[in-house]
């Protein structure tokens, strides 16, 4: 497993964003093979990294690329529970998270894994290696849940016939391989959509989030990431997707949101104020990067202070 590779996109930006203090506490929400995590772990003296991921994979590589390095705490869980392993390990306050939401190349690039439809695998998606896979949802799901699924999560206009040749094709046989899926999802199309990118790749992103509950985890995460946040404590969050990337905006601007008052109000009744402030906007990769790592065009930075 020493071979899980991750090319960490917007690198040098995400750690500085963190504005790391060598005795402060950090958490690198998903870890994956260590990247983001090294870079924050090179800064400190006395603090401490929690790395966490619910990757067994990564967990193993982890382990042992910090076995070593006593400042690292490495988790196997996932970020929805920051709170329970923040209480876990005593710690009550943490000076930065962050997360990259991206899946990594690691898992793209090893066909077993099933998230790749630009290779033949078990139709499978799990990052956690656990629980319901892409195969029982396309499987068993209804043909209104699947509509659902791929026009929520992968903003696919094709949804509805995209579903109903899902269906179709397993009253046949079970669908079971990525490339099985991709022939159904082709066939729904017409011509001239098929050139406009990959065709699986919206109805793949719509399954992966479901697979993994993405969305979900991630909004209930949230709030508890820059709950546990020291004053001037930083949170920041690498997204791949419109989806991702306004939950993250939509929350941070409200973190920082003060007196909602109506503006004829002499003064404030409402008594809100900002609990946090942005840093910046947000930060997109450089073409040089983009370049390099293709997979790093859609993804966005964004990051906020605790005030």
């Amino acid at each position: 497993m020493s071979d899980f590779k991750h090319i960490p996109v917007l690198f040098y930006e995400t750690v500085d964003a963190l504005n790391v203090k060598p005795d402060g506490i950090y958490v690198d929400c998903t870890a994956g093979g260590g990247g983001h995590s090294s870079a924050v772990a090179e800064k400190l003296t006395t603090g401490k990294l929690i790395s966490i991921d619910q990757d067994p994979e990564a967990i193993a590589v982890l382990t042992k690329r910090f076995e070593n390095n006593p400042n690292v705490v490495v988790v196997h869980d996932n970020f929805v529970n920051i709170r329970s392993v923040l209480n876990n390990l005593g710690i009550i306050g943490v000076d930065g998270v962050m997360a990259d939401l991206g899946v990594s190349s690691h898992q793209l690039d090893t066909d077993a894994r099933g998230f790749s439809f630009h290779k033949d695998a078990p139709l499978d998606m799990r990052m956690s290696m656990s629980g319901m896979s892409a195969a029982d949802i396309v499987n068993n799901a209804s043909e209104a849940e699947l509509r659902r699924i791929i026009y929520t999560y992968g903003e696919e206009k094709f949804a509805p016939s995209i579903a109903k040749n899902i269906v179709k094709a397993r009253e046949n046989k079970p669908i079971e391989t990525t490339f099985e899926l991709v022939e159904i999802i082709k066939a729904s199309m017409p011509m001239k959509a098929k050139r406009d990118g990959h065709p699986a790749r919206k109805t793949f992103q719509a399954l992966r989030i479901e697979v993994n509950q993405e969305l979900t985890k991630l909004e209930k995460a949230l709030d508890d990431m820059f709950d546990v946040l020291n004053p001037s404590g930083r949170l920041a969050i690498i997204t791949f997707h419109s989806l991702e990337d306004r939950m993250v905006k939509k929350r941070f601007n409200s973190f920082c949101e003060g007196c909602t008052c109506p503006p004829q109000f002499p003064v404030c009744v409402c008594g809100n104020t900002p609990k946090g402030r942005l840093p910046f906007k947000s930060k997109a990769p450089s073409m040089n990067e983009v370049d390099e790592n293709f997979r790093a065009h859609s993804a966005r930075l964004r990051a906020v202070e605790k005030l």
